[in-house]
């Protein structure tokens, strides 16, 4: 990316990685908080909260929908998990005083936590939401991965890089 990284300039919410899901608004991504253990003892001074490598705390994201849908209700199936995929552009300054564009896109799966219906109101959104518990998230700028967690299957990649490839060898 060269230049300075402004804005996301316009983005879409896909079901299934092809198919829109529909008018979305403001996305949280999720955070990646580190399980940690406190490690003390001789030799070390004082404690340290020492990350498990590859083991994050929940994860959770809320998708905002302008109106109920289809996808919405299929989202809430229990025994399913929901395949999101953001996918839009970040808007670029360039160091010639120009614009650029850099894609980006976000894939998550998880179950449905919550549904929030919304309100019926005459000529105005529903404001209806979905809340899923991720098990699976990657987030890719210019077509590479920057960073994948997939906590079913113990895979942690940074920048391509799989993180747990020694420990999953000694398992």
């Amino acid at each position: 990316m060269n230049g300075i990284p402004s804005k996301i300039n316009m983005f879409n919410v896909y079901k299934d990685g092809n198919t829109l899901a529909g008018l979305s608004g403001e996305v949280t991504l999720p955070d990646f908080e580190a399980i940690s253990e406190t490690i003390s003892g001789p030799g070390i001074l004082g404690e340290i909260d020492d990350p498990t490598i590859g083991h994050f705390g929940s994860q959770e994201i809320e998708i905002p929908f302008r109106n109920i849908t289809n996808d919405t209700f299929t989202l809430m199936n229990p025994g399913d998990e929901g395949n999101l995929t953001l996918r839009g552009s970040i808007q670029v300054n360039t160091n010639g005083g120009g614009v650029d564009y850099v894609g980006m896109r976000v894939i998550f799966r998880g179950k449905c936590k919550s549904f929030t219906g919304g309100t019926v109101k005459q000529g105005a959104a529903m404001a209806s939401a979905i809340k899923l518990e991720l098990t699976y998230i990657r987030i890719d700028l210019n077509g590479e991965a920057k960073v994948e967690l997939d906590k079913l299957n113990s895979v942690y990649k940074l920048n391509g890089v799989d993180i747990l490839e020694k420990a999953r060898s000694l398992c």
